[in-house]
Parts: structure tokens; sequence; C-alpha cells
């Protein structure tokens, strides 16, 4: 959907999304009960449709240590109880085979004194939910499986690990690592080798993620395995499967038979910081060089997804290369000519979580739209995309996408107000939820109410934005300016873990949103319009919307006031403090841009700086230098938390430093928060606890009165 431009400057308020019904005693949520609430995993399920899989991560509220357990839910009883699995070892990834057992993933083993490292397991499912010892199904001294995936027949298992590219077979742990040549400690590295460090980690050269395809025989992976990439390095693949650094099993899928496989993959060369060419491949499973089946894109091509019937293989693609935020469409090969469709060419979303339904007639996908994220159905041989109404009310955040026999389909759902749960649709209807890992908790603590609205922003296009605050809270309530990252992203309908709006509002906050120019849900022209304008129409879109919302909630103090964003978010807080100056009482600043120079020198996927500024440093230094905060400090006068993790290797914490020594020269209040053991996010439970006690606490300080006033 294009953006349009509003008829007036403010849009009437479309809806209000209150959480469910709580007394007015109950308390409001804390941020122990954010770190420590349930969190529902992607479910597993059979072949028949008729049995589903989920895991449910508790936290301990006193030592704050997680643990994953995992419940077993018949599909084909409507109130049916879920019932725990006790696999005897700790488990992860537990999927259905063929043969009717639950495979899964374990760095345990049922000796205790075996070495800790990834092996597959297996275990018999009785009727009433019980499971038998578990079985090896694959494990090796010389590799750590970090994961599998089974082929639709059973016939064939697919496993990856980090393993020497010269290394023919799953193993080969005496291969001395090219990048620790000795006699000392140091790294080496050579610029033909692509990333050295990449997101939290330096990189090993040489030893990338690799799949190896071995035979199921009576549950047990037989022979020595065959290389997707090709056994020999000089004419087959020297890159990563599952990609780097959050892919999974999804870069993997068998061919119905088990007879190909395939894959998504970058190069790992000298090319690769500044590459986003994946591309899938197929592997005839002989050891032969995989085929290249997308040569033709330079953009990225991910999520193989092949057809239940064989015939045909669907996937996501971008157009334009070095763009990590360009439109996703469906393509489809025709296996049998080798035709190649865009099937949404003209439809103006970006799709993810494709899948085909069970009898393969659709392929079904979804997709942002505005502040939700439903589910379509795509006709492959039309490409008629039609959006699926499965939620009443607002569909929020729709992930995880499970087709089922007979028209039906699992899914989780989760929103502003409330974690995600499993729900099941029947012929692609209205669901009904199977699940309550979070929602009576969430019920007994005090009630918030979301409120969207739209207004006129920069170039006179419709911008959204959400207002969230208790639902039953009187003002004056202070605000707080809620600055999503990416930049191209979205403070959608959906929960978050980290920077979640109703744990910060049942504070006594009112927290305002805004989707600025560059977000995504409102059309890829709206997306792309951030580019080389990072301090522009942003800045604009937030400073109306911010107005925009004062106005429509008159509770609201505009006057008690604080801003707070981490990375793109964490760049326009710096940005604000050099422009927007006398607006606020306060800033948080997370893992945000301090200086767009040495930001360029030091980040590791340079595809992004080089698109969203329009090319390297040297080639654009007029416009880094226009939008880089540091050119403004001398305006800096808001006091500012910064907070940083050391093993950001994004937005290295030297940022954050930056941003720090810039405010201490000023004589500006601030703080500085350092995390050693966190990337660009705050995953930790008692870091995350300390997260929120020292945010709030920070903005506590400045809009909560104290003896009658702030400080």
């Amino acid at each position: 959907m294009r953006n349009l431009a509003a008829s007036g400057a403010l849009a009437a308020a479309l809806a209000l999304i209150a959480t469910p019904l709580a007394a007015e005693t109950a308390p409001p949520m804390t941020a122990q009960d954010l770190v420590t609430l349930p969190r529902l995993g992607a479910p597993a399920v059979n072949a028949a449709g008729t049995l589903a899989i989920y895991g449910v991560t508790t936290t301990d509220p006193e030592s704050l240590a997680r643990s994953t357990g995992y419940y077993l839910l018949d599909l084909t009883k409507p109130a049916a109880a879920p019932v725990a699995l006790a696999f005897g070892i700790k488990a992860s990834s537990p999927t259905f085979g063929p043969d009717g057992q639950i495979y899964f993933l374990s760095s345990q083993h049922p000796d205790a004194s075996a070495d800790a490292r990834g092996r597959v397991w297996r275990v018999t499912l009785g009727k009433d939910g019980s499971v038998g010892a578990p079985q090896l199904v694959a494990g090796y001294p010389d590799a750590a499986i970090a994961g599998f995936k089974l082929a639709p027949n059973g016939a064939k298992i697919a496993l990856w690990a980090e393993v020497p590219r010269n290394c023919p077979t799953l193993g080969c742990g005496a291969a001395t690592p090219a990048h620790l040549p000795g006699p000392g400690t140091g790294r080496l590295y050579d610029g033909s080798g692509g990333f050295y460090r990449h997101w939290d980690r330096w990189a090993t050269p040489g030893t990338p993620n690799r799949v190896f395809v071995f035979d199921l025989a009576d549950g047990k992976a037989a022979g020595e395995g065959v290389p997707v990439d090709g056994r020999d390095p000089a004419t087959g693949l020297i890159a990563d499967t599952p990609t780097m650094p959050f892919g999974g099993g999804e870069d993997i899928a068998f061919a119905p038979d088990g007879s190909q496989a395939y894959f998504v993959a970058r190069l790992a060369d000298g090319a690769e910081p500044g590459s986003t060419n994946l591309d899938i491949y197929a592997s005839d499973l002989s050891g032969a060089a995989p085929r290249l089946l997308t040569a033709s894109n330079a953009a990225t091509d991910t999520a193989p997804a092949p057809s239940p019937g064989g015939r045909y293989l669907a996937w996501l693609a971008m157009d334009r290369p070095t763009y990590e935020a360009d439109r996703l469409s469906v393509r489809l090969l025709d296996l049998a000519t080798g035709t190649v469709r865009n099937l949404t060419a003209d439809t103006d979303l970006s799709f993810g979580g494709l899948t085909w339904s069970a009898d393969g007639k659709h392929l079904l996908a979804t997709a942002q739209s505005v502040l939700d994220t439903p589910a379509f159905r795509i006709d492959p041989v039309s490409g008629k995309v039609e959006r699926l109404d499965l939620m009443a009310g607002n569909e929020a955040h729709i992930a995880n996408l499970a087709p089922l026999p007979g028209g039906r389909m699992l899914f989780t759902r989760d929103s502003l107000g409330l974690p995600a749960e499993l729900y099941l649709s029947d012929a692609m209807g209205q669901a009904r939820p199977l699940t309550d890992v979070a929602t009576t908790k969430m019920g007994q603590m005090a009630s918030i109410v979301t409120r969207r609205f739209s207004f006129t922003g920069a170039n006179g296009d419709t911008v959204w934005g959400q207002i969230t605050r208790l639902a039953d809270q009187t003002g004056p309530i202070p605000a707080l300016l809620y600055i999503h990252g990416g930049p191209q992203g979205s403070f959608n309908d959906s929960w978050s873990n980290r920077w979640n709006p109703r744990v910060t509002a049942s504070q006594g906050y009112a927290v305002i949103s805004i989707d600025f120019h560059g977000s995504t849900g409102y059309g890829q022209a709206f997306t792309d319009a951030i580019q080389r304008d990072w301090g522009g129409k942003p800045l604009e879109d937030l400073q109306k919307g911010f107005e925009a919302a004062l106005k429509l909630d008159s509770q609201i103090d505009g006057e008690r006031a604080c801003a707070m964003g981490a990375s793109y978010g964490g760049y326009m807080v710096n940005w604000i403090a050099g422009q927007w100056a006398d607006r606020f009482d306060c800033l948080v600043q997370h893992d945000g841009i301090f200086d767009t120079r040495s930001f360029y020198y030091a980040t590791e996927e340079l595809w992004f700086p080089r698109w969203d500024f329009g090319g390297t440093y040297s080639q654009a230094r007029e416009t880094y230098e226009k939008w880089n905060p540091a050119n403004h400090v001398d305006s800096w006068k808001t006091p500012m938390l910064v907070v940083t993790g050391e093993l950001d290797f994004r937005v290295p914490y030297t940022q954050g430093l930056q941003s720090f020594t810039a405010l201490q020269e000023r004589g500006i209040p601030s703080q500085l928060l350092v995390f050693p053991d966190e990337n660009h996010w705050v995953l930790g439970a008692k870091n995350s606890l300390q997260w929120h006690q020292t945010v709030f606490a920070w903005l506590d300080r400045w809009l909560k009165p104290k003896d009658g006033k702030p400080e």
C-alpha cells in the first residue's frame, strides 16, 4: 500500500486495544514480571496434523535462570490439555519424524561422564504422551552439531556444524583454524577472507557452517554424509549454511522424496561484508558441486519452500542488490521447465514466513500492513494475494504458520498487550486459542490501552503511531517518545521482550511510538524514503507525531517528556540532542550511532551504511556529515543515559563511549551503562532486569516529582 497524503492534519483514532480486564486493584506490570514471564516457542506438527509440540521458556524468579520445557497437544480435541514431555536430557528443536518418533537436539548425554556437545536424539512417543529413553541418532567426536532437518519421507537427515572447508566429513577436529596460526593467541585475518567479525563474534575464515546429509537407517545417521556444498573446495562453495548470524533450519529444505536438498548461502570472500547476495542452491546429494538456481538475481534470495508434490520451488527474493530492507516478493520456479515467475510483483507487500498449504494448492505467508502482520494466501497460478481474516479485531502480529491437512492452520499471535499464544484456524477462518502460556498471568496485572492514530507527516504523507498507557490512569501522565530501530522497522502491534511499551506504560507513562518515513508496513516507497535522509523526514514525523498524540489524549502531560530509542532509535536520540534540544527533560540512548564517520569504518555489514548514505564514506562524505550527530554536540544540553554492549559489532560500543564523553565534557547530567557480555541487544535475564531498573530510575529522576518537582 502506497502512502497517500492525509486529507487533514490529523486522522481520527481507529482502534482501542485493551488487554484482558483486571480488577481495579490489579498491580501494574513490573520489570520482574516481564523478565520472568513464560515465553512460547514455535510449534512443530506431525504429518497427519493431529499432534503439536511447543516449547515454553520459564525464568526462575529468584535465580533468573532460564529453562525450556516442551508440551504435546492433541489437535483433534478442542479442549485437550497439554501434556508435559520428559526427554530425560535437556532438549531443543523437537520435531516429529515420519516414523512417529520425536527427534531433538541436545548438548547433554544420558551418561553424565560423556562430554557436552551437540548431538541428535530421538524418543518413542506413547499414546498417553509418555516418551521412551533417548536413542542416539547422530553424534561425532570432532563436531558439535548445531542443528538438523529431516527429509519429509524420513529417509535422510541434514546436520550442520562449523566444519573446516577442506574437511570431507563432519569432523576433522584436529584441523588448525586458519585465523589462529600461533604461536601466540593472535587472530590473523586476510583482506580476501570476508568478515573478520560479525554481529557479536570474531569470524573463523575457512571454518564455515556446513550441511552434511546422511541416510537414516533404523533411526540412525548412516555413512560419512554428503556435504551439500560439494566435496571439493576448488569446485564447491565456500559459504555459511545456515547463513550467519541468524540463519537456521529455514535456510535448508528437502525435496519431498529426499532426492535433492535446497539451501541458502552467501559466498564467504572479500566481497561478503558489502554483499546482500544470498543465493539458493540445489544439491543432488552426490557430493558434486551444488547447482546455483538464482544466478540471475544479485540481491537476496532466501527461504526455499518446495511444493508438497515436488514440481515447484518457491522462495522470497529482493530486487535491489546491497539493500537489506528491499521488498521481499514470492518467486516460483517450475523445476520441470526451469521457468521462474515473480508471483507478487504487483503487490506492494514484503512477505515472510513462506510455506505451502498442506494440499499444495496455495502458498501462505505473512506481511506487515500498517500496524498489523496478518497472514495471506497466494495462488501459485494467478499470483492472486488474499488477506486471511484469522482473528477478530486487529490481527496484531501473526507468525510461525504451520499448515495442516484439511485446510487448517496452526500459528502464533501476539500483540502490544499480550505475548504469543498458539491458535488453530479451521478452513483458514477465525481461529481459536489453544494455549494459555501467559494470558491469564497478564490478566492479573493492570490493564493497558493502546490507541492507533494517523496524522499528516513529512511530504504530506500519512504517518501512523500508537499511544499506550494504563487503562484507568488519569492525567497528567508524563510522556515517552519511543523511537524504533532498523531504521527500516516498526513498533507495530506486537510483543517485545526488550523494548516493551506495556511494561513501560505500567510505570505510569504514556508511551508514544511513531512509524516515521523509513518504517515498514506502508509500501516500499515509504520504507525507501529514509535513504540519505536519516535526520530529515524521520525527525519531522517524530515532531509532528508527538504533538498529534498530545492533542489526541488530553491526559498526557507534554511538558514532562523523555525520548528513548535503540540502534537507529539511539542514533535519532543523539540527533535529537543537537536538533530538538529544548523539547525533552531527558534522553535514553541505546547502541546508537554518535559519529557516522567512525561508525562506517568500524561496523561489519558494510552494505547497510553504503545503501542508506549513498556509498562509502569517501564517496558520500557530504551525506554522512550532513546527518552526523557528532557535528552538533555543542547544542547538547539534555540529560542522557547511554547504554551499550561490548559485544556489539554492528554499532561498536565505542560509539556509546563517544556520546558519554561529549556529555561529560559539557557538564550535562549523564550515566553510562555498559554490558560486557551483551551484543546489539540485551538478552540475559539478569542484564534485562538491570537494564529496566536503570532506565526506569532514570525516567523517574527527570519526570516524576520529588518534593514537589522533578530534578
